[in-house]
């Protein structure tokens, strides 16, 4: 009993330090290249292609992204607070945040059923 809870703490952290590890390799890049992508985007870049190329397994990652899964409600409170704070702000901006976020969404949907319809009719 004792040995498996030990070694599910285990694959844990082990799984947490991978997680970390792409967010540290992700901040470095992001830092010395100076590109406006985020860090925290090129460290899951890093660890998707990782993942993808088979250097780092699934089952490693699996443990650390089910407890941030479980608890990424708790990770919406300080954002929900900051825009209660500053709710003002976000009324007199409210319509280029809605013209930027319908306009966005338009655009995804638009080129992707231009690539779809394209590789439909590639197949036929």
């Amino acid at each position: 009993m004792i040995k498996d809870r030990l070694l599910q703490l285990v694959h844990l952290l082990i799984s947490l330090a991978l997680i970390m590890g792409a967010l540290g390799i992700g901040n470095t890049i992001q830092k010395f290249t100076g590109v406006s992508v985020p860090g925290s985007v090129i460290g899951m870049l890093v660890l998707f292609f990782s993942m993808t190329l088979g250097f780092v397994k699934v089952e490693w990652v699996k443990p650390g992204a089910t407890l941030f899964i479980r608890y990424m409600i708790l990770l919406f409170v300080p954002i929900s607070v900051g825009l209660m704070q500053h709710f003002d702000m976000l009324l007199a901006n409210a319509l280029p945040i809605i013209a930027s976020a319908v306009g966005g969404s338009l655009i995804v949907l638009v080129s992707l059923a231009w690539f779809l319809d394209y590789l439909l009719k590639e197949k036929h």
